[in-house]
């Protein structure tokens, strides 16, 4: 029975027998670098010793802003190995939402660029925290200058299940930020009911080669993707930036890849995406935004892959999955277990998870009918940082945590997300919250009221558009004001599209429309329509 639930003995003990074996290979611009099984466990070492040096409280927040790099990934052992608790931070964020996160979380150790180095650490030291560190994406930095004189031995410290592995921030409408957290056990127990489902194989199995394209500040990248690797002991094609051409060079060297609907648009886009090149592929998996049926459809034809869409949320890791092989849980009308990826839906409830849909009473529907959303499992988080009476205000009852998903769920098992409660925007595959964005516009001179909402795009899979009223007598220049947000909020963030209007749709109550505005601006991203000759 495994009484040390410390998430690094875990993934430490899946190494291969061959610990000189090629762990991480980068690829592309900067490509080249080979890092072994050994190595990776030696400098994971040399910083978790590092951390341990500065006597820090145990389970210190250590926030980390920098770009993706291998070195990144090592911090991340790192920390779990000395038993502290893991933040990561978009490298998009800014200066006031970084001076939240700060103040929120109180890291003892802060890790950024050495270009952010200035701003971040004037604002680390102001909230108290006790060391900031460097790390850039071509191996410079304090932070590897000091692990250098520590040793390469390192015991991980024990760890519960309960106890705080990381702290993911996320939103909610309110605009303001919340912290997930994450136990050791509910990365764990992730991690190996994703190693079962998804079909990773043994090395007697032939093995499987991720690629690795994703960011590393978010769940899928991060806990997904590396998880899924480390916890097979299988090796990783590593890529700091994602590049379609790159990826589809080195298809033929891998059997797995993670993306979201913005990279297999992209790919598709590029004319060196064959079946030929994805012939050595054995898994293709979409998630963080909706996988349009478009999409999926065409990448079955142009490669004879059908992608596995999966669902899940910062709180809560994987919940559910299309089935990699046939689910004996879930069968159809021959009897036979269901092995069939659908287009459109997010697949099964994980075993070990549980999904149910319910009405506004909180009254489980019937197949097929709409609800909200709400799931239980081991995965499912401890709570929201420092906001007990919110973490108390998602969870039922009985136990069980309002995703603020609606969905449905048919007779087979399969679950379909129809839309969003939260009133989210999912960019790219990331997750934007709209009350933030108006907050912002909503104090800009001569601005009376505006409101955000997604709209569907082809790149994208949805974007924003910023509706806005002007105060009476004032004008307002749309462009300005997205000019204004980019100087304050991640790119990723800032609408594509603005408008003034002379009001807003409402309801008997007074509440803005936004069901109304999202259908107003639906098409305006759309294709245009071929001309007739």
């Amino acid at each position: 029975m495994m009484t040390d639930f410390n998430l690094y003995g875990a993934l430490r003990a899946a190494f291969p027998s061959d610990l000189n074996a090629v762990a991480i290979e980068t690829i592309g611009a900067d490509g080249g670098q080979c890092v072994t099984w050994q190595e990776l466990d030696q400098a994971s070492a040399r910083m978790a010793n590092l951390l341990q040096s500065l006597d820090l409280p145990a389970a210190s927040r250590i926030a980390v802003q920098v770009d993706k790099s291998v070195e990144a990934l090592v911090l991340y052992l790192a920390t779990l190995r000395a038993g502290h608790v893991y933040l990561p931070l978009n490298t998009a964020y800014q200066s006031a939402e970084m001076t939240y996160f700060i103040e929120n979380a109180e890291p003892a150790v802060v890790v950024c660029t050495p270009s952010s180095f200035g701003w971040l650490s004037k604002i680390a030291f102001r909230a108290g925290t006790h060391s900031v560190f460097t790390l850039g994406d071509d191996r410079s930095g304090s932070l590897l200058e000091r692990a250098a004189h520590h040793s390469t031995e390192h015991v991980p410290v024990p760890r519960s299940a309960d106890d705080l592995a990381a702290i993911v921030y996320t939103s909610g409408t309110t605009g303001r930020s919340k912290g997930a957290m994450l136990t050791h056990g509910n990365l764990l127990s992730n991690a190996l009911v994703l190693k079962d489902y998804w079909g990773w194989r043994t090395p007697e199995q032939g093995g499987d080669v991720l690629i690795h394209a994703l960011p590393i500040f978010h769940v899928h990248g991060l806990f997904v993707a590396i998880h899924g690797a480390l916890i097979n002991g299988s090796p990783m094609l590593w890529l700091n930036k994602f590049d379609p051409r790159t990826v589809i060079e080195h298809l033929p060297r891998a059997t797995v890849f993670m993306g979201v609907p913005t990279l297999y648009t992209r790919m598709l886009a590029d004319a060196a995406l064959t079946r030929e090149q994805c012939s050595r592929m054995r898994l293709f998996i979409s998630g963080s935004a909706p996988l349009l049926t478009d999409t999926f459809k065409e990448w079955q034809q142009r490669t004879g892959h059908t992608i596995l869409e999966r669902y899940g949320m910062s709180e809560t890791i994987m919940l559910t999955s299309n089935p990699c092989m046939p689910d004996e849980r879930h069968r159809g009308t021959d009897g036979l277990p269901l092995a069939e990826r659908r287009g459109g839906t997010v697949g099964f409830a994980l075993p070990g998870v549980g999904v149910r849909v319910v009405n506004d009473r909180g009254v489980t529907v019937a197949a097929g009918e709409v609800g909200d959303i709400q799931v239980s499992g081991p995965n499912v988080f401890k709570g929201y940082w420092r906001m007990p009476e919110k973490t108390a205000e998602e969870f039922t009852a009985d136990g069980w945590f309002r995703t603020g998903d609606v969905g449905r769920m048919d007779e087979l098992g399969y679950v379909t997300i129809v839309g969003r409660s939260k009133d989210l925007i999912i960019s790219g595959g990331y997750n934007v919250y709209p009350a933030e964005i108006e907050g912002f516009i909503n104090d800009m001179p001569g601005v009376a009221e505006s409101a955000v909402v997604g709209v569907p795009h082809p790149d994208f899979g949805e974007v924003g558009v910023a509706v806005l009223i002007a105060r009476p007598g004032k004008m307002v220049d749309p462009s300005a004001v997205l000019a204004t947000l980019k100087t304050t909020l991640a790119n990723f963030k800032i609408p594509k599209h603005c408008v003034v209007v002379t009001e807003l749709p409402r309801n008997a109550m007074g509440k803005v429309q936004k069901n109304l505005l999202r259908d107003q601006y639906r098409s305006l991203f759309a294709p245009a329509a071929p001309t007739q000759g």
